[in-house]
């Protein structure tokens, strides 16, 4: 067994402890609290110092396999013409740089953990990050993403997608899920076929972009505007679809999709209503506020999230759109968007609700008992006295180290 003591100890399951220690035998955490450590059986006791230990952050919501798009994406005053330039980018990349993508799979996952991710929720069109991610110290659901509007087949389509995922070879850690694409780019039977296998694996979670874009909302309510444009210009528009009038999120209620085990992300364009209707079921919302800025989305209104009471948990979206895969750089940004949430919300958000929306809330997300001990112990000012605030005010990687588990 092995006592780290610190400054501070940052369990977010309960509030910080001043002068704190953690006790760790085995990658599992045994004890916590301050004061002399209480268990006999403590061989080596290591003084962190000036240092918050916490657990490990999730970024629950990231595209790796986009990042070799790093800096190649301008940023955008409207969402969908930064689609359009995504998908042009895509196309003069992709095909010449097959090794080049890998590799920058590999360089994000360096990134996330640098940045003192522990998990992550990877969307992949492709299913290359799943080796990668399996091979690394990072958890992972890695969410199998399906694209299309226009399916005469869509239980058939499903069912490929689900035999793409059962044929990964999934760990404890590493696990698959299937997710969607959004509103606009998803056949309302797709939806539903999705749902039913859903419904058939018990621990399968899903995830969807979902409200992102004035122009989502614009597609679903009346079915024209930009997005049309897009369907159209890629032959994938349907013909016999009809706009259902509603708001996306009631549009994907309405088709028996949403529920606990989904992730909604961005949120931007959500409407009180929408969020009342996902804090009622359950659903985890994703901000990603640094990409919505980017990709001209818009601005998440962070704090009506919370007001709502609906789930809230944190991602950095892809390179593509985002310049880092920092998730304390997400807080800093949340933090300049909602000063009046408390740092604590926003930590409990960054940890434990992105691990429970994952699925992981019994291994990860917070300092308690039988957790793993994938710990940071991040390097805070002599006599801080708010050290919640602190670590919310964005915190660089060199001031980052991992401990417990798999520490070095």
């Amino acid at each position: 067994m092995i006592t780290y003591r610190a400054a501070w100890v940052v369990p977010i399951s309960g509030p910080p402890i001043r002068d704190g220690w953690v006790v760790v035998d085995r990658g599992r955490i045994v004890a916590l609290g301050h004061g002399d450590a209480p268990h006999p059986e403590v061989r080596e006791a290591r003084d962190l110092g000036d240092a918050a230990l916490m657990p490990g952050l999730v970024n629950a919501h990231t595209h790796l396999e986009l990042s070799y798009l790093r800096g190649k994406v301008a940023p955008a005053r409207e969402f969908v013409a930064w689609v359009r330039d995504l998908l042009r980018a895509r196309r003069r990349l992709e095909d010449a740089a097959a090794p080049d993508i890998v590799a920058a799979v590999g360089r994000g996952i360096e990134e996330c953990l640098a940045s003192g991710s522990a998990l992550i929720g990877d969307i992949s069109n492709t299913l290359i990050t799943f080796e990668p991610l399996a091979k690394s110290p990072l958890a992972a659901v890695v969410f199998h993403e399906l694209l299309r509007f226009h399916e005469p087949e869509p239980e058939r389509f499903v069912d490929q997608a689900c035999r793409a995922i059962d044929l990964l070879p999934g760990t404890d850690a590493v696990r698959a899920g299937l997710a969607p694409h959004a509103p606009y780019s998803v056949a309302p039977l797709v939806f539903r076929a999705l749902r039913r296998a859903i419904d058939r694996r018990p621990f399968l979670r899903s995830s969807v972009h979902l409200s992102e874009s004035a122009a989502e909302v614009q597609f679903i309510a009346r079915g024209d505007g930009p997005w049309r444009g897009v369907l159209e210009d890629l032959g994938a528009f349907d013909p016999g679809w009809v706009a259902p009038g509603v708001s996306p999120v009631q549009y994907l209620h309405e088709n028996g999709f949403l529920d606990w085990r989904v992730l909604a992300v961005h949120g931007v364009q959500m409407s009180d209503a929408d969020l009342a209707r996902l804090a009622r079921l359950g659903t985890t919302l994703v901000t990603c506020p640094r990409s919505n800025r980017h990709t001209g989305a818009g601005t998440p209104p962070i704090a009506r999230f919370y007001a709502s009471g609906v789930r809230v948990a944190v991602g950095t979206d892809s390179l593509a759109s985002t310049p880092d895969l920092s998730v304390f750089a997400e807080l800093a940004e949340m933090r300049r968007l909602a000063p009046a949430v408390a740092a604590g919300t926003l930590l409990d958000s960054a940890t434990r609700q992105g691990a429970r929306a994952l699925g992981f809330e019994s291994e990860l997300g917070s300092i308690e008992p039988g957790r793993r001990a994938r710990l940071l112990a991040v390097a805070v000012p002599p006599r801080t006295d708010d050290v919640e605030e602190y670590l919310v005010s964005g915190i660089a990687a060199e001031r980052i180290q991992w401990v417990g588990e798999d520490a070095g």
